[in-house]
């Protein structure tokens, strides 16, 4: 994928040129601190309307301010150099979930597939590097983590712009599968995704990837959930939402909290 010719101009022309922050623009980062900082505040991924069947998500930051032209130079515009920061950010979203959900055993980071059209255009998979960058902070961090790549794409989709959230949902019905239907995936498994806005892709991945999760090891089903580097602010924030089934709680407490000696200080120093 690096031998694209625009990843590769990207790449010969960081050699050259000096850093600028993917955010603000400001000189000697390729994410200043100030703007890492943003990504580094984990909480619950809320759409203004949650299809039916959203998984429970975490979002290291809101894709709003600078972090909005950072996830798009890094995703549109081959930043590769990105990966590491936003990577890291993920992660962070990730141990959050690994907290919420009680569990203390391996993580499986389980990436949105991108469809075809997409791998052409850009030469590259960005969630892909992005879940690879997470699994190295997670485990520096003492996490046994892993990346599986369970899910594929199949069919076309239509341009979903000026859609609703179900016409959505209906623009992805099935388009995304189990690359191996009869595989269970042990452990912890959490889809990931660099960018949150509707929940119609995530929801759509979860019920996907459901029955390639084994039983959780206190028995019983093993609800999907999914941790992203940002989600599109909503306005107000909604109440919490009762415990239950399939239902975690995060609160919004410093990265610092969460687990993995070291991780909140490398997403802010990339």
């Amino acid at each position: 994928m690096i031998g694209s010719p625009h990843v590769l101009g990207r790449t010969l022309a960081d050699l050259v040129l000096p850093r600028v922050c993917a955010g603000c623009g400001h000189p000697g980062h390729v994410l200043c601190p100030p703007c890492a900082a943003l990504l580094a505040r984990p909480r619950p991924a809320t759409p203004r309307r949650h299809p039916h069947g959203f998984p429970p998500t975490v979002a290291a930051g809101e894709y709003a301010g600078p972090v909005r032209p950072a996830v798009n130079a890094f995703k549109e515009h081959a930043r590769t150099e990105l990966a590491g920061p936003l990577g890291a950010a993920l992660a962070l979203a990730v141990g959050a979930v690994q907290v919420a959900s009680g569990r203390r055993d391996a993580v499986v980071l389980v990436p949105l597939p991108s469809s075809r059209s997409a791998l052409r255009v850009r030469g590259r998979d960005p969630v892909a590097e992005l879940a690879a960058a997470a699994v190295r902070e997670l485990r520096r961090a003492g996490v046994p983590a892993t990346v599986v790549a369970a899910l594929g794409r199949r069919g076309r989709v239509q341009d979903s712009a000026g859609l609703g959230s179900e016409q959505r949902r209906a623009n992805l019905a099935g388009t995304v599968v189990l690359r191996e239907p009869s595989r269970r995936l042990p452990g912890l498994v959490v889809l990931v995704d660099d960018v949150v806005s509707s929940g119609a892709t995530l929801t759509e991945a979860a019920t996907a990837l459901a029955p390639a999760l084994a039983p959780a090891a206190a028995g019983g089903d093993t609800p999907v959930v999914a941790a992203v580097v940002a989600a599109t602010p909503r306005g107000r924030a909604r109440p919490p939402v009762p415990g239950g089934a399939g239902v975690f709680t995060v609160r919004d407490v410093p990265a610092a909290g969460f687990p993995g000696p070291g991780l909140s200080d490398r997403a802010v120093r990339h």
